[in-house]
């Protein structure tokens, strides 16, 4: 059953490689920042389904940790390129 768990890891990893290509690519920074954002989600999404495979808790702290540091961030790097804080 563990096998199931570790295919869907496999796809988020697949998606997480399809959505670096974005990231590279742009072609504008608010086009990158989702991206990243994107990236963050589906690696948060990875730890809880590890989580589940192996029947760790520990997973889902780190999660929820990575999780708010991702969207304090993503917050930031927002309102930078908003003009809203200078560097």
């Amino acid at each position: 059953m563990t096998e199931v768990w570790f295919v869907a890891v496999a796809v988020l990893g697949a998606l997480i490689v399809l959505t670096l290509v974005r990231l590279l690519i742009g072609p504008t920074a608010p086009d990158r920042v989702v991206a990243l954002d994107t990236v963050n989600t589906l690696t948060v999404a990875s730890m809880i389904v590890l989580s589940v495979a192996y029947e760790q808790t520990v997973f889902v702290d780190v999660a929820i940790v990575y999780a708010l540091l991702s969207f304090v961030g993503t917050l930031y790097i927002a309102k930078y390129l908003g003009g809203e804080i200078s560097a």
